[in-house]
């Protein structure tokens, strides 16, 4: 069972997203430059988003090089911080990651749930004379249970959804239930520059001249994005199908309230998505419809951009259900900010608010859980 969402989401001037030269990301796509927006500044957008926490109810997980930092505090209440440290730099090279330079952090990038944190603080303090006296078997035990254990499992939605690579500890490696696409302007997008000036408002009344000067370079876009979750690899590393649908939910809820951070200040562009398109469907190839832009939308006669995207990916739509059939699919429901948005394959899947949208997705898998 699979969950797919489909959204067209119009910014305006902005920078959400930057490469290494400070300009927004882009890439080449049926022949013609699109802005684009990574998927992993989309995925962290979604994992911070408040709406997110919310809706799980459950904590997320932590990602850090500073999980020394981390559980010193945990443990000092209760041992000397001398044989903390001296524990902890034997410890997290055993089970996580070898440590860097300044012995404070590790080499890698970890995510850990909170429940993986205090199972290594409730490990340790049951060890702690042998950890303290370098016991190397006692030390292999206690990372062989802790793997086993963690190895295919977590507590914390995000992780499950998004996954985790420990390239010292492979077996703890966490394959992402959901995939997320890069997100791309429907359009042909060229760049824009702001030349901007800063007064400096203690300088003397005879120099006239600014203070600061550069340029920032930025566009505006109308985007299709899309993501796909495989149900039954949340539910699984999850192991609670009740944490697993609202997991789903928190997803669609914060896909359309998040938005990314770069360059807010410069620009406000917290722009809600226009049209939103969800999919339940048991099995068989998953549909992205970037295809439908694969051809860059031109405005319509008044302008607009959302208009004519919306309606490609309509006719996208229809064209794969007339082709390829709909027999795989369980739930398919719309969500639209206009009422007389142009779709013809999707009027009849169109709903009335965002809560009655997420419920009839969320229906189709609490369906699958009775059935199953």
């Amino acid at each position: 069972m699979f969950v797919e969402l489909h959204m067209v989401q119009s910014f305006a001037p902005s920078n959400l997203n930057r490469d290494d030269t400070n300009n927004p990301k882009d890439c080449e796509f049926g022949g013609v430059r699109r802005a684009r927006i990574s998927s992993q500044c989309l995925k962290r957008a979604i994992r911070t988003a408040q709406a997110f926490a919310q809706a799980t109810m459950v904590p997320g997980g932590t990602r850090t090089r500073r999980i020394i930092g981390r559980l010193t505090p945990l443990l000092a209440t209760d041992k000397p911080e001398e044989e903390v440290g001296t524990v902890l730099t034997r410890f997290v090279p055993a089970y996580l990651s070898k440590l860097d330079g300044d012995g404070e952090r590790t080499a890698v990038q970890l995510y850990l749930s909170d429940e993986e944190v205090e199972a290594i603080r409730a490990a340790l303090l049951e060890n702690w004379e042998a950890m303290v006296l370098g016991d190397e078997a006692a030390m292999k035990g206690m990372v062989r249970e802790l793997t086993r254990r963690f190895k295919a499992h977590t507590s914390a939605p995000d992780i499950a959804l998004f996954g985790r690579m420990l390239a010292e500890r492979p077996e703890l490696n966490l394959e992402a239930a959901c995939q997320v696409a890069h997100a791309l302007s429907t359009h042909r997008v060229t760049m824009e520059m702001d030349w901007w000036t800063a007064v400096d408002d203690l300088q003397p009344d005879d120099n006239a001249g600014a203070g600061m000067m550069g340029f920032s370079s930025y566009n505006s876009a109308c985007f299709y994005r899309y993501a796909r979750i495989d149900w039954d690899q949340l539910c699984n590393r999850l192991d609670d199908d009740d944490l697993a649908r609202r997991t789903v939910d928190a997803f669609l809820q914060a896909s359309i309230a998040a938005v990314p951070s770069g360059k807010q200040n410069s620009h406000a562009a917290y722009n809600p998505p226009s049209f939103m398109l969800g999919v339940v469907r048991r099995d068989g190839m998953a549909w992205s419809l970037a295809n439908a832009f694969e051809r860059p939308v031109a405005p319509d006669r008044e302008g607009g951009l959302v208009r004519p995207s919306v309606a490609a990916l309509d006719a996208y739509w229809g064209r794969l259900c007339q082709t390829y059939g709909d027999d795989t699919l369980t739930a398919v429901a719309a969500l639209g900010l206009e009422e007389d948005l142009p779709v013809t394959h999707l009027r009849e899947r169109c709903c009335a608010s965002g809560a009655v949208w997420r419920e009839a997705l969320l229906a189709a898998l609490r369906a699958v859980e009775v059935t199953g």
